[in-house]
């Protein structure tokens, strides 16, 4: 599913970021990435959803070395992530449940269909009663929610969240945590960037964990030293 080999990044001509990074992840794994701030994640993050390319080494996804593909192919390799943002990227002209649909309908199913499961997630994750809600209207947890939702409303092969958990309480923080486990015993590959220890000792699952740049991987229950 992922593999890096000797991959260092930099932006511009400044000093790099990420150094020396070598892992694999196997096709339905679920991680946790850790780190503090500053450490690197969410450049590691762009990496992986291929909004920036290594300043050498090389990265491998879904069987492809990045660094060959052309435009187009990297576009068709993106609709197979799902991300959640920190800053959400919502549209806020569309409502809830358009925004969530985007996905759905960039994929070219039908509209009776799109709603239907729309609606159904956006009931699960406690938004049912916002489907024509702006986004302008919604607090920043609901927002998160919906960023979630629109993130693995089409069963991506990849989901990579940054901080999904931070704007929602531990009850909200743990029903997320669920879904995407629900989602990962489907097939997705996941990687969670988060600072929240105790879901990730709740949920235990093995960390990636980056510090000043170089990442090491560490077992479910295991805490950096």
């Amino acid at each position: 599913m992922i593999r890096f080999d000797s991959v260092g990044m930099r932006y511009g001509s400044g000093p790099e970021v990420l150094r020396d990074i070598t892992f694999e992840l196997a096709p339905g794994s679920f991680h946790f990435l850790t780190g503090p701030s500053g450490a690197g994640k969410s450049s590691l993050l762009r990496l992986l959803y291929l909004a920036h390319r290594p300043s050498r080494g090389l990265v491998t996804l879904f069987d492809k070395d990045i660094s060959s593909l052309s435009r187009p192919e990297l576009s068709l390799l993106r609709r197979r992530i799902g991300v959640v943002f920190q800053d959400f990227r919502l549209i806020d002209h569309l409502s809830t449940l358009d925004n969530v649909a985007l996905p759905l309908r960039l994929a070219g199913a039908r509209e009776d269909q799109i709603r239907e499961h729309v609606s159904e997630l956006l009931r699960w994750v406690g938004l049912g009663d916002h489907l024509e809600a702006r986004p302008p209207t919604l607090s920043g947890g609901q927002q998160q929610r919906v960023a979630i939702a629109r993130a693995v409303i089409n069963r991506p092969s990849l989901l990579l969240a940054d901080e999904p958990t931070g704007n929602v309480d531990d009850r909200i923080g743990t029903r997320l945590l669920h879904l995407f486990e629900e989602l990962n015993r489907l097939g997705t590959t996941i990687v969670i960037a988060t600072h929240n220890e105790a879901l990730i000792e709740r949920f235990n699952h093995p960390r990636l964990h980056l510090q000043g740049g170089h990442l090491d991987r560490l077992p479910p229950g295991a805490k950096p030293y």
